[in-house]
């Protein structure tokens, strides 16, 4: 079957691009996409700043009642998923794609432990009363009352980009199984890889704002 033809003003014809199969076009998208994520979470970073500056002090006391043992262990945990996904798109243009499966896979649950750990966290906290609009919360200092509410918003957020990768991973497997991905297609996975960096990077900066302050 011959390629569709799209015609110029000139009346010259140029082979039309399935848009599957568009790299150039899908790439360039996805970094716009990760663009307007970088902004909604830089707006939400100067809002922590500016509340920061003002209350120093009362940020500092209220970040020191986080546990940082788990706010560390889910970093080293983000650290290292990002670098089993990493090696698992490497994998996959080299053309190892069973290495690459179980390096997503791996990832992916890497991804779960992150999110079990950061709502057990979640629960100590609303246990003990701490979570916005609770009562007990109210009655705290103006500062300890933006900072949890920032704590929780900042990573909730985060948390429901995690959710967002480990759906995307799952997509990944999906289709390395059927092989809508394979060593000569694999610009859903570099996109999921890079997306994974991201989320990786802003939990980066979420960790030392409200877990090392205190410290």
């Amino acid at each position: 079957m011959e390629n569709e033809l799209a015609y110029d003003v000139q009346g010259k014809g140029h082979p039309v691009s399935d848009y599957k199969d568009d790299y150039n076009g899908e790439k360039f998208g996805f970094w716009i996409f990760l663009f307007t994520e970088g902004m909604m979470f830089g707006a939400l970073f100067l809002i922590f700043a500016i509340y920061f500056y003002r209350n120093m002090e009362v940020f500092a006391s209220a970040s020191s009642e986080l546990n940082i043992w788990l706010g560390g262990i889910n970093t080293v945990i983000l650290l290292v998923s990002t670098y089993t996904m990493g090696v698992a798109s490497i994998m996959m243009r080299q053309g190892k794609t069973k290495l690459s499966a179980i390096l997503v896979g791996i990832t992916l649950l890497m991804a779960v432990i992150f999110l079990a750990i950061k709502a057990s966290e979640w629960s100590v906290d609303i246990t003990q009363g701490i979570y916005p609009g609770s009562e007990i919360l109210l009655k705290k200092d103006k500062g300890e009352i933006l900072f949890f509410g920032l704590y929780f918003v900042m990573t909730g957020l985060h948390g429901l980009h995690i959710i967002g990768g480990i759906a995307l991973m799952t997509w990944v497997l999906l289709l390395i199984r059927s092989g809508g991905i394979r060593e000569d297609h694999t610009i859903v996975m570099k996109n999921v890889t890079l997306y994974w960096d991201f989320v990786h990077l802003i939990w980066i900066v979420l960790f030392p704002l409200f877990y090392m302050i205190g410290v």
